[in-house]
C-alpha cells in the first residue's frame, strides 16, 4: 500500500508539470504593415486583386498569459499568406521552443475529414412529403469524391438517395481553426503575462502608385498628385494598422504561398444507370453542413472585378504620406491608422506638386528597314526631377492619367511613370499622336552608301518639338550635314516642326573602309 500512495503522489507532482497548456491570443492589440510591391509586376500593370505577387512585413502587439510550465501559445488571426520560417516571436520569459503555421482552416471538407470515423447525424427530407428522418450514421471515408456513411441500413454513399440530405455534427473536431493560426511552444518558470511582438512576411499584398496630373493650356506646367493604392488579396484584415509602403527593388528570393487546407465538399455519385436508377440533377453535388446549428454556405466566388480608375485629386488632402530614407530604398509612410480589409483595396494620398515645368515632344526611332508609309510619331511628357522645374522628390512606378485643365477636365491621355530619384530625367510616354506624322524614304542605295529622306509633318496649330532616334548598323557611318547629334547611343535629329507646317532632313550611311 506504501508503494502504491508512492506512485500516486508521483504522478500527481509530475502530471502538472508535464501537462501541455493552451494560451490563445484572438487578435492584436495593435498591427504595423509594411507592404513592398510585386517586383516581376510592370508598372504597366495594375495589382490583380485575385493574384497579388507583392509581400508585406506584419508587426503585431498581443498580450498572452502564459501558466508556469509548456504551454502551446495560439496567435489567431494572422495573415492567411504568413511566411512560418520568417516569424519571430520576442517578449516571452524564456524564447520560443517550436512555432507551427496551422493549415487546417474550418471548412465543410476538413470537417468531415477530421470526423473520419465519428459518429454524426445524418437528417433526410422527402421532396414528396416534406417527412424529415434523423439517424446516426458514421463517416468512413474522407472528402476527397463520394462519401462513404454506415448506418443501421448499411453502407451509403452521401447525397447518392436522391433525397435532400444534411449532416449535423456535435462539434467542431480538435485541430481545427476558424481563423489563421501560427502557433508556438514556449516555457516560463511562473506564471506570467506578457507583452510579445509577432513579426513575419506574408504574401498576398501588393501596392501602385497611381498618378492623376493636370495640363495647363498651353502645355508647359503640371499639376501632379498620386495616389497610393494598396491591396490586400489575403482573408485576414489589419484594422487601423500603422502603414508604410517600400518602393524600389528588393532582392528578395520568392516565397511560395502555402495554402491553407480546407475548402467546399464536393461530392461525387456514381453515372447514372450504372448502379443506381434514381435521377440526379447532375453528378457533381455540393454539400451544405451544418455545425451546431450554423450552416456553412460553399460559394463559388467569381473573378475580382477590375479595379476602378483613379478618382480626381481632392482639392487639399487631408494627409499626404511622410516620404522617409530606408537604405536605397524610399519608405512612404501613412501618418495616421489605417485599416488594410481583407480583400480590398485602399487608396490614400501619396504626393502633389503643383506647376511642375514639363515639355511636350514627339519622338519616333527609325531603323534602315523603315520606310513607305508614314507613321504617328510617339507624344511623350517631359521634364527633369529638379525643384527648379517644380518637383525634386522620389516619384515612385505607377500608371498616370493626363487631364486637361479647365472647369470641366477631359481625360487627354495616359502613360507610366518609372521609378525616377532626384535629379533624374522624366518621361512620360502617352501613345501614339496621330497629328504628328513621319515618313522615311530611302532615295539612293548603293553598295557602299545609302541616301535616306526624313520627312515630318504636323497639323498641330503650335509649333511643336520633334526627335528622330536613328539606330546605328555595325560597320557603317551616319552622316547627317552637321544636324545630327548623339545621345544614348543612337543618332538623334531633333528639331522644331512649324505649326501646320514640315521638316526635313537627309542623311547617309557610308561603309566603313
Amino acid at each position: 500500500m506504501r508503494a502504491l500512495a508512492a506512485l500516486i503522489l508521483l504522478a500527481l507532482a509530475v502530471t502538472p508539470a508535464a501537462a501541455q497548456t493552451i494560451a490563445t491570443s484572438p487578435g492584436p492589440d495593435h498591427v504595423a504593415v509594411t507592404v513592398y510591391r510585386d517586383p516581376n509586376r510592370s508598372a504597366e500593370q495594375q495589382p490583380n486583386l485575385g493574384w497579388l505577387n507583392g509581400y508585406a512585413l506584419i508587426s503585431e502587439t498581443r498580450r498572452v498569459t502564459l501558466p508556469a510550465g509548456e504551454s502551446e501559445i495560439r496567435f489567431e488571426g494572422v495573415a492567411g499568406g504568413i511566411v512560418p520560417q520568417s516569424a519571430i516571436v520576442t517578449g516571452l520569459p524564456e524564447g520560443v521552443i517550436e512555432r507551427n503555421r496551422d493549415a487546417y482552416l474550418l471548412s465543410p471538407a476538413t470537417l468531415l475529414d477530421r470526423s473520419l470515423g465519428a459518429r454524426v447525424h445524418l437528417r433526410r427530407t422527402s421532396r414528396a412529403t416534406g417527412v424529415v428522418r434523423e439517424q446516426e450514421a458514421i463517416v468512413r471515408t474522407g472528402a476527397a469524391g463520394a462519401v462513404v456513411l454506415q448506418t443501421a441500413d448499411g453502407f451509403e454513399a452521401l447525397r447518392c438517395t436522391g433525397l435532400a440530405e444534411t449532416l449535423t455534427y456535435e462539434g467542431v473536431p480538435p485541430g481545427l481553426s476558424a481563423r489563421p493560426t501560427l502557433s508556438v511552444r514556449a516555457h516560463s518558470a511562473a506564471p506570467v503575462t506578457a507583452t510579445v511582438t509577432l513579426s513575419y512576411l506574408a504574401t498576398g499584398l501588393d501596392w501602385q502608385a497611381n498618378y492623376v496630373a493636370t495640363l495647363s493650356r498651353d502645355g508647359t506646367r503640371l499639376g501632379l498628385f498620386a495616389w497610393l493604392t494598396l491591396a490586400n488579396g489575403d482573408e485576414t484584415s489589419f484594422a487601423a494598422a500603422d502603414t508604410q509602403a517600400v518602393a524600389g527593388q528588393l532582392n528578395r528570393s520568392p516565397t511560395v504561398r502555402q495554402p491553407s487546407e480546407g475548402g467546399p465538399l464536393r461530392l461525387r455519385c456514381w453515372p447514372q444507370g450504372t448502379t443506381s436508377d434514381i435521377p440526379l440533377q447532375g453528378s457533381l453535388q455540393e454539400q451544405r453542413i451544418v455545425v451546431t446549428g450554423t450552416r456553412i454556405f460553399n460559394r463559388a466566388e467569381g473573378a475580382p472585378p477590375p479595379p476602378p480608375p483613379p478618382p480626381p485629386p481632392p482639392p487639399a488632402p487631408p494627409l499626404l504620406a511622410q516620404q522617409e530614407e530606408l537604405g536605397d530604398l524610399k519608405l512612404y509612410r501613412i501618418p495616421e491608422p489605417v485599416t488594410v480589409a481583407a480583400h480590398s483595396q485602399k487608396q490614400v494620398a501619396l504626393l502633389q506638386r503643383d506647376g511642375a515645368r514639363v515639355e511636350t515632344v514627339y519622338r519616333q526611332r527609325f531603323y534602315p528597314s523603315d520606310g513607305g508609309e508614314a507613321r504617328p510619331a510617339q507624344r511623350f511628357l517631359v521634364t527633369h526631377n529638379r525643384a527648379s522645374e517644380g518637383l525634386g522628390l522620389p516619384l515612385p512606378a505607377g500608371r498616370l492619367m493626363l487631364f486637361s485643365e479647365g472647369e470641366h477636365p477631359l481625360l487627354i491621355g495616359q502613360g507610366i511613370v518609372t521609378d525616377r530619384a532626384v535629379g533624374e530625367d522624366v518621361e512620360i510616354g502617352l501613345g501614339a499622336a496621330p497629328g504628328v506624322r513621319s515618313r522615311l524614304t530611302t532615295t539612293a542605295r548603293g553598295k557602299d552608301r545609302s541616301d535616306y529622306e526624313l520627312v515630318v509633318t504636323s497639323d498641330r496649330p503650335e509649333p511643336v518639338r520633334f526627335e528622330a532616334e536613328i539606330a546605328p548598323i555595325a560597320g557603317w557611318t551616319l552622316r547627317g550635314g552637321g544636324r545630327l547629334t548623339r545621345r544614348n547611343g543612337l543618332s538623334l535629329w531633333s528639331v522644331v516642326v512649324p505649326a501646320n507646317g514640315s521638316a526635313t532632313i537627309q542623311y547617309s550611311r557610308e561603309r566603313h573602309r
